[in-house]
């Protein structure tokens, strides 16, 4: 299964997002900080798409990939923005992990397609995991504010709601086309609130190097890259299994917070990363995947 080393990779890269979207949300804003990025992006991934000479793929499907664009990238991007400015990047990641199920959700009432007894067990693990991770923090209180986590279940919604559209018009499209157009569509779509709600880029108030560096970071490796990743684990593996990402995010979204904000890795969230884990494994069929090998593997030295 080569989806699953993109799988990883991904996890990595999104879970990083968390705290490169608060750096420059501070001085871009929320609406600033994701219009950048997926312009930035876009325009990378348009100029390797040219380099290619793949545009001709995109322009007989710019329909549906500029669409898909907003919904997957433009308000999930927003929202997320304006709610790292109020909620602990580590907390905004693990909400994330809602995401498996509104895909679930989706793909079930939308697509028809069956959840067998094991993927859902682990889904349901899955959340366990995450509700182990952020209980604490949710009782806490005073940093979970309430729109804010409303925002982060809104943006999880249009993942799991633009999973099954990518599914469902855009099979078999080149995973480079689908993420250059999703960013321009994006791009087209944020472009007039960010001109009013963004900060003037030059002058005294100008936001500063250490947010064009995130912004510049969040599009080239955590938007350009990623949705690469994203769409051609959609186009092996099925909506639901690339939403399951989002169970891996938070403990990389932790472990970046340890690392970079001296967050403390106590022992319940190592518990609540071992468990969201185990349940990743199930959801994205690894058992299964397993034991077909191991059958493969009798016939041939039958």
């Amino acid at each position: 299964m080569p989806w699953i080393a993109d799988l990883i990779l991904l996890s990595a890269l999104w879970g990083g997002s968390f705290l490169l979207m608060r750096l420059g949300a501070l001085e871009f804003g929320a609406m600033g900080t994701a219009f950048l990025r997926v312009a930035l992006a876009a325009a990378m991934l348009l100029a390797l798409l040219a380099l290619r000479r793949e545009l001709h793929v995109l322009r007989r499907h710019w329909r549906p990939a500029l669409s898909i664009g907003l919904l997957n990238s433009g308000l999930p991007f927003a929202l997320f923005s304006f709610a790292v400015l109020s909620i602990p990047t580590g907390l905004t990641a693990i909400l994330n992990a809602t995401a498996p199920i509104w895909g679930a959700l989706v793909a079930a009432l939308w697509l028809h397609e069956k959840l067998p007894a094991p993927r859902a067990a682990g889904l349901a693990i899955g959340v366990a995991g995450v509700a182990l991770i952020s209980w604490d923090k949710v009782a806490a209180g005073p940093g979970a504010a309430a729109w804010a986590v409303l925002a982060v279940l809104a943006a999880t919604l249009c993942y799991g709601l633009s999973a099954s559209f990518t599914k469902r018009w855009l099979p078999g499209v080149p995973p480079l086309a689908t993420a250059a157009g999703s960013q321009l569509g994006a791009t087209i779509g944020l472009a007039i609130p960010a001109a009013f709600l963004m900060p003037p880029l030059t002058g005294a108030g100008a936001p500063g190097l250490k947010a064009w560096l995130a912004v510049t970071a969040l599009a080239a490796l955590c938007t350009a890259l990623a949705y690469v990743l994203y769409f051609r684990i959609i186009e092996r593996a099925g909506p639901q299994r690339a939403l399951t990402v989002t169970f891996l995010v938070p403990v990389f979204g932790v472990a970046y917070g340890a690392l970079f904000l001296g967050e403390r890795l106590d022992e319940h969230v190592l518990l609540g990363a071992a468990v969201i884990l185990v349940g990743t494994a199930l959801a994205v069929g690894l058992a299964d995947g397993t034991k077909r090998a191991a059958a493969a593997s009798k016939v041939k030295r039958a």
